[in-house]
C-alpha cells in the first residue's frame, strides 16, 4: 500500500508522530483483506471483528512530511483464533523506516473470543508461506 505523508501526520520536529504508524498499518491491513474479497464491514455485519492482542513496532528512521510510504503487509502466522500481520514500511527511496507486527484475535459482538470464519481461513490457507 502507498501512503503519502501530509503535514497533519507530523509532529513539531517534522517527523511522523509515532502513533500514526498504527493507523497506517490498520489501513494497510484493511486493504490487504479487501484485495482478497474480505471486508471489515462485511465481517462486522456477520458479528465478527478483530481485537489487537499485541502490537510491536521497531522504528528505524523517521518518515517526513511529503514522503510516500510503501507499506508491505504479510501474514506471519495464523491459528483458528488469531492472525499475526507483519509489516515493512519504507519511504520512496526504499529506505526501511519501520518493521512491525500486529497480533489480532477474532471476537464476536460480545467481544469474546470466536473462531475465524471459514472464508477467512480459506484466504489465509491460500497465502504463500
Amino acid at each position: 500500500m502507498k501512503r503519502r505523508i501530509f503535514y497533519y501526520d507530523t509532529d513539531c520536529s517534522g517527523a511522523v508522530y509515532h502513533a500514526n504508524y498504527l493507523k497506517y498499518m490498520e489501513e494497510a491491513r484493511t486493504e490487504y483483506l479487501e484485495r482478497r474479497q474480505l471486508t471489515v464491514k462485511g465481517l462486522l455485519e456477520k458479528g465478527v471483528g478483530f481485537a489487537v492482542r499485541r502490537q510491536e513496532v521497531e522504528y528505524k528512521f523517521p518518515a517526513l512530511y511529503d514522503d510516500t510510504l510503501d507499506i508491505e503487509v504479510t501474514v506471519k502466522e495464523h491459528t483458528p483464533y488469531r492472525i499475526v500481520f507483519s509489516y515493512k514500511i519504507s519511504n520512496q527511496a526504499g529506505r526501511l523506516l519501520a518493521k512491525a507486527e500486529t497480533d489480532l484475535v477474532c471476537v464476536g459482538r460480545d467481544l469474546k473470543l470466536v473462531e475465524l470464519p471459514d472464508e477467512v481461513k480459506r484466504v489465509l490457507a491460500a497465502e504463500p508461506k
